[in-house]
């Protein structure tokens, strides 16, 4: 991955890429098909560890079978990612000096589709566990049937922030 043009702005720390996992709802989908490269937000689950300094991220999502979104990833399942929180305007004395804070990850990675039944139970619950960490989870066959569940396979990622001074 290229490297970041800020480096005072890149984040090293493995615990605040945790910290913007938990904190985002939304992860943004960079994909591609014959009509054009379009982002598509939804909502997520993760596998986020270090081990040896080497730092691995898989996402999960869920949808439709059917759609854009489905048939690009059907056609090609290279995929970006971005995901960002803390939002919050800078004011400065004057107009270009306002700026804007935030955290964010971007990056990208390989999609795929999971096909076995507990390879999409585990998908969900990694999905209910970040949205709704206090629900209880239980699966009803018919509905994991008919759901789509994908894993992304997240390559190479980096991580950005601006802060308030």
């Amino acid at each position: 991955m290229r490297g970041m043009r800020l480096h005072k702005r890149e984040i090293h720390d493995a615990d605040i890429f945790r910290e913007i996992l938990k904190e985002c709802d939304v992860v943004r989908l960079g994909l591609r098909d014959e009509e054009g490269v379009f982002i598509v937000p939804v909502n997520y689950g993760y596998d986020f560890a270090e081990k040896n300094g080497e730092r691995t991220l898989t996402l999960y999502i869920h949808g439709a079978g059917e759609g854009r979104k489905a048939d690009a990833i059907a056609a090609d399942s290279r995929v970006a990612v971005e995901m960002d929180c803390r939002h919050e305007i800078i004011t400065g004395d004057y107009t270009c000096s306002y700026s804007y804070a935030y955290r964010s990850i971007m990056g990208n990675g390989v999609i795929q589709r999971l096909e076995k039944p507990e390879d999409k139970m585990y998908g969900l619950t990694k999905v209910m566990e970040h949205l709704a960490p206090d629900a209880e989870i239980s699966f009803r066959e018919e509905v994991l049937v008919r759901t789509e569940v994908f894993r992304i396979d997240v390559e190479r990622f980096t991580g950005k922030e601006r802060r308030r001074k």
